[in-house]
């Protein structure tokens, strides 16, 4: 009932796979969790997809804007229109440093209070 559909199938590789050999059980919490599928998995992500786009011109932006001249009861009012066409995504681009993947279910940084 409104599970994570990657979780159960076992897709991330550091999701547990839910079976009994799970090394995390053996009292040891230490341990990293490792899929037989990805015997190589790194917690650590080095790129994404970029949330930027090229226009026809070779500009790089998050958005586009053309400036347009509305003609209103005589009046001249210039406006902004965002422009949807003609415009590329960036794509994949390499992170400048690592960062920790959002599955990784292990506790990195352990804070504890003396009082």
């Amino acid at each position: 009932m409104g599970g994570s559909g990657s979780k159960s199938k076992g897709f991330w590789p550091f999701s547990g796979s839910g079976s009994g050999d799970d090394p995390t059980k053996d009292g040891n919490g230490q341990t990293l969790t490792r899929v037989r599928s990805f015997p190589g998995a790194t917690p650590f992500v080095f790129t994404r997809r970029s949330s930027m786009f090229f226009d026809e011109d070779g500009d790089l932006a998050h958005e586009f804007y053309e400036e347009t001249i509305v003609t209103k009861n005589g009046r001249k009012k210039a406006k902004l229109k965002r422009i949807h066409k003609n415009l590329t995504a960036q794509g994949i681009i390499k992170l400048d440093h690592p960062c920790i993947h959002v599955d990784f279910p292990v506790v990195l940084c352990e804070a504890s209070l003396n009082v």
